[in-house]
This record gives structure tokens, sequence and C-alpha cells, in this order.
């Protein structure tokens, strides 16, 4: 039997226009934003690193100057960069071999990588078991741990900064001091205000949850059969851990040190309250210089290196974020 010639299969159906501009509109969002409150305000900041500094309102004077003729401006401006600015930190950078350089915005941002890196190692040691604790919950217990991780957003970010100022207290007012002379552990008050180690403690319960989130999101879909197949083939729980659970969390690792690191480089507030001044960041040093300095030309430019620095752990952590993701998730 013989079969006739086979029907024309039909042309899918055309999507109307209005739909499909529709679509582009929605995937551009993510475009515009970026380029709305990234790109667009950091090409300002280049333009002010690029000025003069000047005695007036703006205090400095644009590179794209306006050169006069016959009393109108000439179009298009001419580009006058001053490079001042760089060169400050440049002539920094050459300072670094020769004893007793005033090294200002090295120290300042030395402390800042310094103190970011600690904040991040100690939110990772602290997270990745309570993390781990929460992902490993009954599902109402569950909520409820991740209620209380996002609890400290429903307060001002000072009130929580101030509430710790009234803990760490150096002097015999402060709730710690008090708790530790009440129980005799101590014959004085210790000094735990004002210094380094405050602006570490604040650091770290501010960003806390930024490690936290990352982490339990990755946790949670780890497959547990894989760990219970490592135990019944006689391997440690240490063993387990650092040959499957670690791996399979490489990319909540990366995202919650990211997220904590990069804010914490430019913080300002916590050390200026926490450390007393006496804890130079990055983030204090530009403010004195777009405040009382009013030296905007060289504080755009500290802004401006420090943005680029920073791309460089958002480039690893593209290159290596993806490692291991997905593949602790329990199959269908």
């Amino acid at each position: 039997m013989s079969s006739g010639p086979a029907a024309p299969v039909p042309a899918p159906p055309r999507r109307p226009f209005f739909l499909l501009r529709g679509r582009f509109w929605v995937a551009s969002l993510p475009w515009a934003w970026l380029l709305l409150f990234f790109l667009l305000p950091f090409v300002l900041i280049v333009n002010v690193s690029l000025s003069t500094p000047d005695l007036a309102v703006p205090p400095y004077v644009s590179p794209f100057s306006q050169p006069q003729a016959e009393g109108r401006p000439v179009f298009p401006p001419a580009f006058n960069p001053d490079l001042g600015s760089y060169r400050r930190l440049g002539d920094e950078v050459a300072d670094l071999a020769r004893p007793g350089a005033e090294l200002q915005y090295l120290r300042a941002f030395g402390n800042s990588l310094l103190l970011a890196a600690l904040t991040t190692l100690c939110c990772l040691l602290v997270g990745y078991p309570f993390a781990w604790h929460i992902a490993r919950s009954a599902e109402g217990t569950r909520n409820t741990l991740l209620m209380l991780v996002m609890l400290p957003f429903w307060t001002s970010f000072l009130l929580r900064v101030y509430a710790w100022m009234g803990l760490l207290d150096s002097s015999e007012s402060g709730l710690i001091n008090q708790a530790l002379l009440a129980l005799g552990l101590i014959d004085a008050p210790l000094q735990l205000l004002y210094n380094s180690g405050a602006v570490l403690i604040g650091m770290v319960y501010s960003y806390l949850p930024f490690m936290v989130l990352p982490l339990y999101a990755n946790l949670v879909k780890l497959d547990m059969r894989l760990l219970e197949a490592a135990r019944d083939l006689g391997a440690r729980p240490w063993t387990a851990f650092v040959s499957i659970t670690l791996p399979l969390s490489w990319r909540g690792i990366v995202a919650g040190s990211m997220m904590v690191f990069i804010p914490a480089v430019g913080e300002f507030v916590i050390p200026d309250l926490l450390g007393g001044g006496g804890v130079l960041m990055i983030g204090r040093r530009i403010w004195d210089d777009f405040g009382p300095n009013q030296d905007w030309p060289m504080a755009a430019a500290v802004a401006v290196v420090m943005v680029l620095l920073l791309i460089v752990p958002i480039m690893v952590f593209h290159r290596h974020g993806g490692r291991g993701d997905g593949a602790g998730e329990a199959g269908p």
C-alpha cells in the first residue's frame, strides 16, 4: 500500500510585534539599570578624577573646558585632563621602599583590604556551619532560622552599630565589661571599643547574613544520598566533607565571599563609629577628601582605582563561580 505525499508542516504562527517588543524591553532592563546606576556614575567620577582642583563650587575645573572665541563657547570643547591626582598615588607607590614615607592612601587601602579579608574569613567560618544547619533542618525550623538571619535588616543600620557601641563600651557601663566584672574574670574594664577588634566585630555582625544566605541557597540543593554513599563506603565525616560537601558548595562560598568582601573594603560607618577615627580605612580617606579637604579630584581618583582593583575578584568569581554548580542536586 503506497502512502501519499507527506502533508506540509504548518509554519509556526508569527508572534505579534508588540510581544517581541515587550520581550526586548524586559531583557534590556538589567542593562539599562547597569548603565544608569553604575556606568554613568562611574564615568562622572572618572571625569572628576581628571579635573583640576579649584576654589570654586564645585571645587574643580572639568577637563572638558570650553575655550571662548569672541565671547562664545567653542564646540566641541577641548579635553585637557589633569593627572595630578593619579601622580600623587603613583608617588606613594614609588615611596614604598623609602623609610618614614607618609603613605596615607596606601596605608588606608591596605587596612581596608586586611579588615575586609578578615571579615570575609570570619563570616565564612561562622556562616558555613550555620547555613549547613539551616539547610538540614525541618521545614518549619528552617523558615524560623531564615527569619532570624534576616531579622537584623528590619532595624536601622546605624541603630545596630550604636548598639554595639553600648556593648563594647570600655568603661564599667559597657555591658560586656559589666558581665566580665560581675563574674570576676577581670579586675578592670577592658579596652574593647575604638580599635581594630571592635571594627572587625561590627563588620562581621553586619555582613554575616550576606554570607549565610548564598551558602544556604547552595547547600539546600545538596543531594544527601552522596554523603550516605560516602558513609556506607567507610569515609569519615571530615573526608566526606572535604571530598563532597566542600567542592559542591564552592559556588555558594565564592558568591558569599564576594558579597561580603567587596562592600567591606569601602566600609565607612563602622570604622568611624567603632574605630573612633583610629582605624584608617579608604572610605574615611575618600570622605575626608570630598568633605573637609575639598579635594574632589583626589577622592575621585582613589575611588576609580579602588573600583578597578575590585574588578579582579569579580572576574575571578565569574571565572570560577560556576564550579560545582548543580552537581549535588537530586535527580528527578
